[in-house]
């Protein structure tokens, strides 16, 4: 009798030992597969990996790096839970043979945020088409508002935690932030393979349901952004309002009455927004009628956990605006009428040796030779400084050496009228 308990203990631990052998061999194998499949795009570091006989998979302290940022995505613990050791296993060996249920859990989910998130050569595009979001964040009107202002907002990092849970009916999706809200997906009949996310878009003909939550964020930026435009909230929310609808014109619709009034509450105050969604369907099932129509279908809405009726597109024919080919001049508000010396915004006079404390700000620098330069400051180093202007759309950085520069400006309030 203690011959058989000896051997089937020791048989236990060899089979227990065997299975976290093989998921350790099989899980590494597939995440060599997956850093060659991304590494046109970013680099993948696993960081460890450990497992659970209960069917679970999890990595521990990795990241991922996109080459369109400058910051890694970096987590924690990701977690994939497929239910059982022989699911688990299943997947490892074919990833196209997953079990019907099965979960992945990111935990302490983070990534910094940085004055200039983007490289220049992701912001230099060519396309011309407005954005449909796109808040007026600064004294030039076409400047929007970017992750040097969500840092002087305060808002340090996107941090928080992310599920996605895969079941039989559908897939369901969280990421959940400590500083910049939520969003939530629950998708019917929608399946993911791992081999062909693109492909996850036409997995179902169902509508999706989108809730978004902005955990006061919204608010903050509407109040920051008309102070930095030099202008008022309510005009802040207009100029924000006809670039939304120039960016609808420019793919041929006019929005409803009530989505432009949803929009401009959403901008202001922020809140809770659930849309249903249609992935597989034109504009993403938002109803379209035309011109003459007088009634039709509207756009499952609701805010704040109430209905708002009338959300739809009318078509019309595209009309694209022109961009200024100059720095646009800041809308600058009236006196205050209270005794104090009223406050406008204007160039101010700065130490270029404390230009770092500058970055994200618009600026404009006068070299020894006469010429102006003048746009947003991306970076500052030793011997130079860079300063990118709006193209075409997009941003170009151009690089200035230090000791060639005469003056050197900044654009904020502070000069008495």
């Amino acid at each position: 009798m203690k011959r058989l308990l000896t051997f089937l203990v020791v048989l236990a631990l060899i089979g227990y030992l065997s299975f976290k052998g093989a998921v350790w061999w099989l899980a590494d194998q597939r995440l060599a597969e997956a850093r060659k499949a991304f590494e046109e795009v970013g680099v993948i570091d696993r960081g460890e990996i450990r497992s659970g006989i209960e069917g679970r998979l999890v990595l521990g302290n990795g990241s991922y790096q996109d080459f369109r940022l400058t910051r890694p995505v970096a987590f924690d613990r990701l977690a994939f839970d497929a239910g059982s050791p022989l699911a688990l296993l299943t997947a490892l060996l074919d990833p196209m043979d997953l079990p019907g249920k099965w979960s992945l859990q990111a935990e302490n989910l983070r990534l910094m945020l940085d004055s200039n998130m983007f490289p220049n050569w992701v912001t230099d595009g060519s396309d011309r088409t407005p954005s449909l979001f796109s808040p007026v964040c600064g004294p030039d009107h076409r400047q929007q508002l970017g992750s040097g202002d969500l840092l002087r907002l305060g808002v340090s990092d996107v941090s928080g935690e992310a599920l996605v849970t895969q079941r039989a009916g559908g897939v369901y999706g969280e990421l959940t932030t400590v500083d910049t809200g939520s969003v939530e997906i629950d998708w019917p009949g929608a399946r993911i393979n791992p081999l062909d996310l693109p492909g996850l878009m036409s997995s179902a003909t169902s509508a999706m349901t989108v809730t978004l939550r902005d955990g006061g964020l919204m608010r903050r930026v509407a109040a920051y952004c008309s102070r930095e435009s030099a202008v008022e909230t309510g005009e802040w929310t207009s100029i924000v309002m006809d670039a939304f609808s120039d960016g609808l014109k420019a793919r041929g619709f006019s929005a409803s009455d009530q989505l432009l009034a949803l929009y401009r509450q959403w901008l202001t105050e922020g809140g809770e927004l659930t849309l249903e969604l249609n992935p597989s369907a034109p504009v993403w099932g938002v109803p379209v009628r035309e011109e003459e129509e007088a009634a039709g279908n509207s756009l499952n809405v609701r805010y704040n956990r109430s209905e708002v009726p009338d959300v739809y597109l009318t078509r019309v024919e595209p009309e694209v605006p022109e961009r200024p080919e100059v720095m646009l001049e800041p809308v600058v508000p009236g006196g205050s009428g209270d005794g104090r010396a009223d406050m406008i915004a204007g160039w101010n006079s700065a130490d270029r040796e404390s230009a770092d404390s500058w970055i994200g700000q618009t600026v404009r620098v006068t070299l020894e030779n006469g010429n102006v330069v003048e746009g947003r400051l991306v970076s500052v180093g030793d011997s130079r400084m860079e300063i990118a202007r709006l193209m075409d759309g997009g941003e170009v950085a151009y690089p200035i050496a230090t000791r060639l520069i005469a003056t050197f400006e900044v654009w904020r309030r502070g000069q008495a009228r």
